[in-house]
């Protein structure tokens, strides 16, 4: 059992249960799943620099990225449809809380200049995304055969009655965030 699925269980979940006085423990906020994009534009075209970015996705993740690919095709940003735009990967389970652990105790204190994650990144639904500007801040992936550093958008996704009950699931699990009330 990892880690943080044990503090959640033993910890977390009670915890909440008297803050918001839920009747039972299954009432309380709980994390579904996280999805990991990183969006290739037209570099998605060329197979060297897919596969490189497979792999570092693969590495970081623990599994096998999923090819997203445009839907339409739009002369201005030179797509073509059924070309590949991107990468995705969705955790769940146990690989989605060692992600989580990994994510907040070891790749986002190696950002540099990072003052936070901002409390605005909550939909009305409550799930969290955030973006990471390098790829290259997880451990796992070797800086000397990076080509280029690239971007990645994590979502969150909370199963909670509303976002405030999400944004303090989130809090009890250590993510950093700017001390500022949500919407």
């Amino acid at each position: 059992m990892p880690r943080l699925k044990e503090t959640y269980t033993k910890e977390i979940v009670p915890s909440l249960k008297t803050k918001f006085g839920y009747k039972n423990i299954n009432m309380g906020p709980k994390i579904e799943k996280i999805v990991l994009n990183m969006g290739l534009g037209l570099d998605g075209n060329d197979s060297k620099i897919l596969k490189s970015c497979e792999n570092d996705l693969s590495l970081i993740t623990g599994q096998k990225p999923v090819l997203t690919k445009f839907k339409k095709s739009i002369s201005n940003f030179k797509t073509r449809k059924g070309t590949v735009s991107g990468l995705k990967v969705s955790l769940r389970k146990d690989r989605m809380y060692e992600f989580l652990d990994r994510l907040v105790n070891i790749a986002l204190p190696r950002i540099k200049d990072f003052r936070g994650l901002s409390a605005k990144g909550f939909d009305r639904e409550g799930n969290y995304t955030f973006g990471i500007k390098e790829h290259i801040i997880f451990p796992e992936v070797n800086f000397d055969k990076v080509d280029k550093i690239r971007g990645l958008d994590i979502t969150v996704v909370v199963k909670a009655q509303n976002k405030s009950h999400s944004y303090e699931l989130l809090k009890q699990f250590n993510f950093p965030f700017i001390e500022k009330e949500i919407n």
